[in-house]
């Protein structure tokens, strides 16, 4: 059976679009940032092909780490759902 109407839950659209759009946009300078970081690193310390391949992964993953961060606090400040 369903269950009461008082306990059900709503998808928030316009809190949903507005976290997914500024995770792009942020997302974008983040990994951006990332790529162009680790091979900076690279040549500032002649590291050469693999050593700015390595240091671009590193910062890439730290580029996900922040990443889930800010989804994870957007989705407090903007819940993407509510009860009905």
């Amino acid at each position: 059976m369903n269950a009461p109407s008082s306990s059900s839950r709503r998808i928030v659209w316009p809190s949903v679009i507005t976290v997914i759009s500024a995770a792009i946009l942020i997302g974008a300078e983040v990994f951006g940032a990332a790529f162009a970081g680790g091979w900076a690193l690279a040549i500032l310390f002649g590291l050469g092909d693999q050593g700015a391949h390595i240091l671009q992964a590193a910062l890439f993953a730290l580029g996900v780490f922040v990443m889930t961060a800010f989804i994870r606090a957007a989705q407090r400040v903007e819940p993407f759902t509510k009860r009905s």
